[in-house]
């Protein structure tokens, strides 16, 4: 798509109200509603939810008395305590987020609030089980975790394809179930998460007449808009589509798991040369709450300065202008070029059976290609000095026993993925390409 159709697309789709279309971007006085109307909450496109959610998968952690990796509930507690002063009341998560541990710690934090005050939505993870008695307890197991008669946003969880969708829930008999519960108004909302190539996608709007979808989660982001990539559907098609349905949308990664919080030098200084008050991640989340058939905005806030900085984008929220859209778009180009493997760090992939850091090789593999500091060859200038940097980061980043040249090809990696990353070959071409470096036999 060529920069006239980007910016043809993105200002049609974020004047999208409910089937109209417009031939202009919304000014803020139109996009954005807000319950208390001050610039001390997130707005809201839909009423009574605030345009910025919280992910819950990437809760802080803390290390317990054996050294083990635990959730620090008192750090969640006081996200939460912030998040919902401000107007952050929609919380995502899952039975399988964090090993299992999401659900609890946020069910903890979320409870010491009124029931009215916060919007659960959980997901049926029926990955390792899909039969429809793991599937029902499933779902009872999460109104029991958060102590309420009723969930107000339930998801299948990440449908990857027609088959996947027909395997967990269509043979199942678990829809017959769900569409039960929300009859009885124990599930408010019902829809699912997507990770599938676009035949996939379309064929759950088929379905749409039949279990009418309340509202669907779509990854969405300035670079998946027309460069998802891989398996994945670009997210234009998906938000177009939903859009003309009257389906609300849920966006997850709206950072692409951090990168876009972080860019090389040359685009932030355009970035800063616009907006130099505002963060790099602030353009990701204006990109996503300039359309207006956004439900919310999921933000895996780990740290107090991750909800803070949101918080300054939200609360005095301006829409992107044509030029920004183009600017972005100019931004994708370019990122869409780098040889990313392109992992979001959800960590579905985890804990690899031989102890490798999986997300943690992608995450300083994608930095080092985006900041530069990727080594090129001999030739490149400071050759011996980058290449001594570069071996020095990786150790650091990653502990030596973590590392890729630890992977067997197992596989058992390769169902988890979302994004359709072929895991061991992506860790062979990186332990191969950091093997060179070692031993200086890089042939650029």
């Amino acid at each position: 798509m060529d920069r006239r159709d980007f910016i043809k697309t993105s200002a049609a789709a974020a004047a999208v109200t409910g089937l109209t279309l417009h031939g202009e971007i919304l000014r803020s006085d139109e996009i954005l509603r807000s319950a208390q109307n001050d610039k001390n909450s997130v707005p809201q496109h839909f009423p009574g939810v605030g345009v910025l959610g919280y992910g819950c998968m990437r809760w802080p952690m803390t290390k317990d008395a054996d050294g083990g990796e635990v959730i620090d509930q008192e750090k969640v507690n006081a996200l939460v305590d912030e998040a919902l002063a401000h107007g952050v009341n929609y919380f995502d998560t899952s039975p399988v987020y964090l090993r299992g541990e999401s659900e609890r710690a946020t069910a903890e934090a979320l409870c010491r609030h009124p029931r009215e005050s916060w919007l659960l939505a959980t997901k049926l993870s029926n990955f390792a089980n899909a039969t429809y008695e793991n599937s029902v307890m499933m779902y009872r197991r999460s109104l029991e975790i958060f102590k309420t008669d009723h969930i107000d946003y339930y998801l299948l969880h990440a449908i990857g394809s027609a088959e996947d969708f027909k395997r967990r829930f269509g043979d199942t008999g678990i829809m017959d179930f769900l569409l039960k519960e929300r009859e009885k108004g124990r599930i408010r909302h019902l829809g699912f998460s997507i990770h599938s190539h676009k035949e996939g996608f379309d064929s759950m709007m088929e379905l749409h007449p039949k279990y009418h979808w309340d509202f669907v989660q779509i990854q969405m982001n300035y670079i998946d808009w027309t460069h998802a990539g891989g398996r994945n559907t670009n997210a234009d098609h998906m938000y177009n589509e939903l859009t003309a349905r009257g389906i609300p949308v849920v966006i997850m990664e709206p950072l692409r798991g951090g990168a876009l919080a972080s860019l090389t030098k040359s685009q932030t200084a355009r970035l800063k040369a616009v907006e130099p008050d505002m963060s790099v991640a602030s353009w990701a989340f204006r990109f996503v709450g300039s359309f207006p058939n956004v439900l919310t905005a999921l933000s895996g806030m780990t740290y107090k300065e991750h909800l803070d900085d949101n918080l300054k984008t939200f609360c005095d929220f301006k829409p992107l202008s044509e030029e920004e859209f183009a600017m972005l778009e100019e931004i994708a180009d370019e990122q869409a070029k780098f040889p990313l493997v392109g992992c979001t760090g959800c960590q579905y992939c985890m804990p690899c059976p031989y102890g490798i850091d999986i997300p943690g090789v992608f995450r300083f593999y994608d930095r080092s290609v985006v900041d530069g500091t990727y080594i090129k060859g001999p030739g490149q200038e400071r050759y011996a000095r980058a290449r001594k940097r570069f071996l020095a980061e990786y150790d650091k980043a990653v502990e030596s026993v973590r590392q890729a040249d630890h992977c067997i090809s197992c596989g058992k990696c390769m169902s988890s993925c979302p994004q359709h990353i072929r895991i061991p070959r992506e860790l062979q071409r990186i332990d191969k390409y950091i093997e060179e470096i070692k031993q200086e036999k890089f042939n650029p």
